[in-house]
């Protein structure tokens, strides 16, 4: 935090919660793809991606969430899980899915900018 230009407290609350909300939902989809539920398997293989990859990629999205926990890595958590949602952005256009199914991934990725954007000053010297 710097101490020239304090973070607002609602702004640094606001930052957390959404941060949690965004983590919860991460780690719920790691967990499913690290224990592989049916429900993982099932919505891998339907959109192309083998059984064989459902661990690597639970292994993949927990490591990168749990650097986006860690306030020192939080930046680079976040440019994993872009590249994260970036992925499921193109199976969803690739499969035609439905422009829900697209747009989710997107607005989770500002969401998941917006929540350190309120509170890391070195975020919003980027934006």
């Amino acid at each position: 935090m710097n101490s020239t230009n304090p973070i607002p407290k609602t702004s640094r609350w606001i930052s957390y919660i959404l941060q949690g909300l965004i983590v919860l939902m991460f780690l719920m989809g790691a967990m499913m793809n690290l224990l592989q539920t049916e429900e993982a398997i099932s919505g891998a293989t339907e959109l192309g991606y083998p059984e064989s990859t459902v661990l690597y990629l639970g292994l993949i999205l927990l490591a990168s969430t749990i650097l986006y926990i860690i306030p020192r890595t939080a930046i680079l958590g976040a440019i994993l899980l872009t590249a994260w949602l970036g992925g499921a952005v193109a199976t969803h256009i690739i499969h035609s899915d439905p422009l829900f199914n697209t747009l989710f991934p997107v607005v989770f990725g500002v969401l998941l900018w917006f929540a350190l954007w309120l509170r890391l000053e070195k975020v919003k010297g980027l934006f």
